[in-house]
């Protein structure tokens, strides 16, 4: 076996560990920053994106890898926070490109409701899911 070939049980969706793009962030976004329009604020992080049917017909005909591979990852629904970390890609870079996605037919969009955000319950909610994540000796966080 070599070592490309991907192991028996693996899922077909599984991503491939491909090198840091040599393609710069300011190249794939044009200089455009995320939150750049005064008017228009950054999409949230929360966000959850999903790949439409057009976005995953146009696979093989993207420019950038990096478009590729949200369309990829966003099979299932990934909020944009997901999908950085997934592809090792600056948040912000994500953002512009998955708004371009969008724009284009190939992506939607689903932005959490406004006063989500400022639901004191949500914050409870993510702080003991990471007060329940263990530390690296396997201690879980008393709080």
């Amino acid at each position: 076996m070599t070592s490309g070939e991907p192991l028996a049980g693996d899922d077909a969706e599984r991503e491939v560990e491909r090198p840091a793009s040599v393609v710069r962030p300011f190249l794939l976004t044009a200089g455009r920053i995320a939150g750049g329009d005064s008017l228009v604020p950054p999409i949230p992080i929360e966000t959850q994106v999903v790949s439409t049917d057009r976005g995953l017909a146009a696979l093989d005909r993207f420019v950038f890898d990096q478009h590729r591979d949200i369309i990829t990852v966003c099979r299932e629904p990934q909020s944009l926070a997901e999908i950085a970390a997934r592809l090792r890609m600056h948040l912000n870079v994500v953002r512009v490109l998955a708004d371009d996605l969008r724009a284009d037919g190939q992506l939607v969009l689903y932005a959490p409701q406004a006063r989500s955000n400022r639901d004191a319950t949500v914050l409870r909610r993510v702080i003991d899911g990471l007060r329940a994540v263990p530390d690296s000796r396997g201690a879980i966080r008393e709080g």
